[in-house]
């Protein structure tokens, strides 16, 4: 029977292990891509971060860091950050009317996960990909290639 390993992730989403348990001498209190902190645990639950996935000494696919807590739901805080960053870029785009930063900031969320408010947030991410300035917009399409789902990707038709 398999498991996951537990992963240890800096504050900015760097992966600095994702199998602390069998390469314990990879783990590193801060990371040496940005200097952040790192973590091995949701700091909303507790609960330790998923990494890779260990079936019978056999890991499978590469490991990807998770967006949000698979116990509580909640964001993790590389998650949050990029969320509050490009929540900021929206608010101080001339282009965009104030009716076009509140829908794309409410659709931003379901960019990062299959929902059913997916496609509509991918429409929305295009038809601001248009008006929005030139650096918000490439900001945003950035966004969707770092966190967006594939569903999302492909529905915004954006290629990584």
């Amino acid at each position: 029977m398999g498991y996951y390993q537990v992963a240890q992730i800096c504050l900015n989403g760097h992966c600095t292990c994702s199998s602390v348990d069998d390469d314990p001498e990879f783990s590193q209190n801060f990371c040496k891509t940005c200097g952040a902190k790192t973590i091995t645990e949701c700091p909303s639950c507790n609960a330790k971060i998923r990494g890779s996935y260990n079936n019978e000494g056999s890991y499978f696919g590469q490991y990807c860091v998770p967006s949000y807590c698979y116990n509580c739901g909640a964001p993790y805080p590389w998650t949050k950050s990029a969320l509050d960053a490009a929540n900021e870029l929206i608010a101080e785009d001339e282009n965009l009317s104030e009716d076009d930063k509140t829908k794309l900031l409410e659709s931003l969320p379901d960019i990062m996960t299959e929902t059913p408010r997916t496609q509509l947030a991918a429409t929305r991410i295009k038809k601001s990909l248009k008006i929005a300035g030139q650096f918000t917009a490439e900001a945003i399409r950035q966004f969707v290639v770092d966190f967006g789902c594939e569903l999302a990707l492909k529905a915004a038709g954006i290629s990584k």
